[in-house]
């Protein structure tokens, strides 16, 4: 199901949140879940996975990881701030140490001058207070294509607060 370059970061993941004895959620808009899929490929993942929260429309980023409606007007559901406040959201809401979040613009529509397709904000976050960012644009190189992208992305911050 997954690529080897995604199966061995979700196993780095997983043995750095372990030896931590973290716990870790996923926020995800663009990528659908690709993220807690590429994590719970890997068998014994259930110690170290709770939750991956798919949220797709502005009122699931609202309802579910309490992402505030001025954030999303303010700003769009492709930015930074919204991002961040995914990640935010999900550490709060479920209660976990680590935390990663994605919404972005995969394509093949719904890109315009300021946020072309493929543009993705990612945002994780710690219980011990960092937060980071990255913004990244992949370009139209198909949907497949950013979302695989963003998933490797999102595994490498993930890796790089649990390290």
């Amino acid at each position: 199901m997954t690529d080897a370059e995604t199966r061995d970061l979700s196993v780095r993941v997983l043995q750095a949140a372990r030896a931590r004895k973290w716990l870790l959620a996923t926020a995800e808009s663009c990528t659908g879940g690709l993220v807690a899929g590429a994590l719970t490929d890997i068998a014994g993942s259930s110690d170290v996975v709770d939750r991956g929260f798919v949220t797709y429309s502005n009122a699931a980023k609202m309802t579910m990881l309490g992402v505030p409606e001025g954030t999303l007007a303010a700003h769009g559901a492709v930015s930074r701030q919204t991002a961040e406040a995914m990640a935010q959201g999900a550490l709060a809401r479920a209660g976990v140490d680590l935390t990663v979040a994605i919404t972005g613009i995969a394509g093949p529509g719904g890109g315009s001058a300021e946020k072309p397709v493929g543009l993705v904000h990612l945002a994780a976050a710690t219980t011990d207070g960092r937060l980071i960012h990255r913004e990244k644009r992949y370009g139209d190189i198909g949907r497949s294509q950013v979302r695989r992208l963003a998933v490797i992305e999102a595994l490498n911050m993930l890796l790089e607060l649990a390290a």
